[in-house]
């Protein structure tokens, strides 16, 4: 096979007739034979491609040369579907292979035909916008093939309405269903299990290795060659899934369906929609305890003098519920499959309750491995969360017993090439390792550039002192920017600033600020504009791509560490630190600088892209380990120097 991956990243790649823009990169044809050579001996490979290697290529290639059953998981839905839409057809045009190929997501992202009658029949909603969505919906239903919410652009993805017309795996009724032989979930679920190469998302792969309820788990016996593209996004999402958590959003959609099956299967038995009532103002009054949005550890409890009595309060109107449910449940398979969800719920809190460390839950029961119970809480809910400190023994027991390729690939994996960190938090110390550079010339096309004088990140005035310092690289840019946060206040803060400063220099280039639209729709908007002003926070720093002059300078205000106070890293530093290991150098740096590579990444995204990188972090350079992150960004040409920086831009587009 590696003749033909030579080939296919050759002058004479069939890929040039598909692909305008395509030419030979030797980090690309070196990645597709590593990935060829994984696939051949059924190996782990993890490997970082630096932006623009064309990764996307260098694994479909071999994976579809070599045959057999693929599944490639993203990172993110936007990824997804440009895989399925546009890469995989490409890949498969070229290389001329009969191959099929599959979309799964989650059954939230599918139309549910039961759940879409027992809305219209409901007829309960919060405004006249839900009724026209919630027709929108219906007619959709009735002639879509897929029932995948995202071909319905007229109805916003974060409405309400959706919520009600999806199923999830609580509230499915499985074969039971009246709408069984319909089911969009179904059909999906079916063309995976009959494709070539199925496109999925981490989200997926993980709540269905776990749960064994998105249909993954059939197809990972057939499967030859699983590939993880965005995989540094992996460590988060395991851990999400090899724990558990309860919302006050499940007990709420409980009590909401409870009342909606009551209607029609038990009318004459007026107690239950009134449980069903105090299940949901218990579970609204938990979320009233607390006065701010955050993360919270389960010993900071104490903290808050009405906790204990709401959470008590819940648990008792949840028992009671369920005790109503047990004797009505055989009136329709709706009312069971409450009871069932009821029973769950009741057994998760009772769990949940437990001491802060304990050994771990299902499903990794019986292992000793350590867990932290911490909250966190949202604009609307309460997540009650046991999470594993450490995910690597459950990960590497996951991937073993079947013999098949496992890639991992992303753009930011390692620290100065060395992948250790990533291997060992995903219990992957066996697996072959493979680091390539950008292709682009940064030491050209790019400069880094980090402020003097800056104050210390922590002390009062470092967001107007970013500003200031930012403004003179935004005027000499025309705008054209990102400035990106490590916290919402101090985005908020910059944003204050900015406009009062815009305002006094009559400076007209539009100021945006992530919340107010979808991050699609900001993006259209910024790259329309051409001369824009956005401020971001964790979703501008990654999977975003803007090419050409409209984004020229990102501004980062801090190194991305994480809060030292969120609950799971806390306990995970204690851990290290007890163990007698550096919890920082191990742990905490790394995690930064992947993160920073993330947020670097934004700037350079093309071969005639030019842009200043603007750290603003006095510790990139006044800290002993400063050194080890800056040189695991690309080359940038270096500078402290504003009026090197402003001419940056002077010389770009003279």
């Amino acid at each position: 096979m590696s003749a033909e991956v030579e080939r296919f990243f050759s002058e004479l790649s069939p890929l040039a007739a598909e692909v305008a823009s395509f030419r030979p990169r030797a980090q690309q044809r070196e990645m597709a034979l590593a990935v060829a050579e994984a696939i051949r001996d059924n190996a782990i490979l993890v490997a970082e491609a630096g932006t623009g290697t064309g990764k996307t290529f260098a694994y479909l290639v071999p994976a579809l040369l070599a045959g057999g059953k693929v599944i490639v998981s993203t990172g993110t839905k936007n990824l997804q579907d440009q895989l399925f839409q546009r890469d995989l057809p490409t890949v498969r045009d070229a290389l001329k292979a009969p191959v099929s190929i599959a979309l799964l997501k989650g059954r939230a992202n599918y139309v549910c035909h039961y759940h879409l009658e027992r809305a219209q029949s409901d007829g309960r909603f919060a405004t006249r916008e839900d009724v026209r969505h919630l027709a929108k919906i219906a007619k959709y239903a009735k002639v879509t093939q897929s029932g995948d919410k995202s071909g319905l652009s007229d109805v916003p993805e974060n409405s309400p309405v959706w919520m009600q017309v999806t199923s999830t795996r609580e509230n499915c009724l499985g074969q039971e269903c009246p709408q069984y032989k319909g089911c969009f979930v179904l059909k999906a679920r079916k063309e995976a299990m009959e494709a070539d190469i199925v496109v999925v998302n981490h989200h997926l792969f993980f709540a269905d290795v776990m749960l064994r309820d998105e249909g993954v788990a059939e197809l990972l016996p057939a499967c030859n060659t699983v590939i993880f593209d965005e995989a540094h996004q992996l460590p988060e999402t395991a851990s999400l899934f090899f724990g558990e958590s309860i919302s006050t959003s499940q007990l709420l959609d409980l009590a909401r369906d409870t009342r909606l099956e009551a209607a029609t299967s038990a009318k004459d038995f007026a107690a239950l929609p009134t449980a069903t009532d105090a299940l949901d103002k218990a579970a609204r009054d938990l979320r009233l305890v607390f006065k701010k949005e955050g993360r919270l550890p389960a010993a900071a409890m104490g903290d808050f003098k009405d906790l204990p009595g709401a959470l008590k309060t819940l648990i008792e109107k949840l028992a009671q519920l369920n005790g109503m449910l047990e004797k009505q449940a055989e009136r329709s398979e709706g009312l069971e499959s409450c009871r069932q969800r009821t029973l769950a719920l009741l057994q998760q809190l009772g769990k949940w309750q437990g001491s802060p460390l304990s050994p771990s839950p299902s499903p990794t029961e019986g292992e000793g491995n350590d867990v932290v119970r911490w909250l966190e809480v949202f604009h609307h809910s309460v997540q009650l969360n046991t999470t594993p400190l450490s995910i690597a023994e459950i990960f590497a027991r996951q991937i073993g017993g079947h013999p098949r390729a496992w890639i991992f690939t992303s753009a930011t994996l390692a620290v100065k090439q060395d992948f250790g960190h990533y291997q060992t938090e995903m219990g992957l110390l066996e697996a072959r390792t493979a680091f390539w550079d950008s292709p682009f010339n940064y030491p050209e096309q790019a400069l880094l550039y980090v402020p003097q004088e800056m104050p210390e990140p922590n002390s009062p005035g470092y967001t107007e002192a970013v500003v200031q310092a930012a403004l003179p690289l935004i005027e000499a840019s025309k705008g054209r920017a990102f400035l990106l946060f490590t916290s919402l206040r101090a985005m908020q803060r910059a944003h204050e600033i900015l406009t009062a400063e815009f305002d006094r220099k009559n400076l007209t280039y539009p100021l945006m600020l992530q919340g107010e639209g979808s991050r699609n729709e900001l993006l259209t908007r910024f790259r329309a504009h051409g001369n824009a002003v956005l401020l971001g926070r964790q979703s501008f720093w990654e999977g975003v791509d803007v090419r050409g002059e409209a984004l020229s300078l990102v501004v980062i205000d801090k190194l991305p560490f994480a809060p030292p106070d969120d609950p799971v890293l806390a306990a995970r530093i204690a851990q290290l630190n007890k163990q007698g290991r550096n919890a920082f150098m191990e742990y905490q740096l790394p995690r930064a600088v992947i993160n920073l590579k993330q947020g670097a990444g934004r700037l350079i995204r093309d071969e005639t892209d030019r842009g200043v990188l603007m750290i603003c972090d006095p510790r990139l350079i006044g800290k002993q380990y400063g050194k080890r992150i800056w040189q695991s960004l690309p080359p940038f040409r270096r500078t402290r120097e504003e009026a090197e920086a402003v001419r940056f831009f002077l010389i770009s587009w003279r």
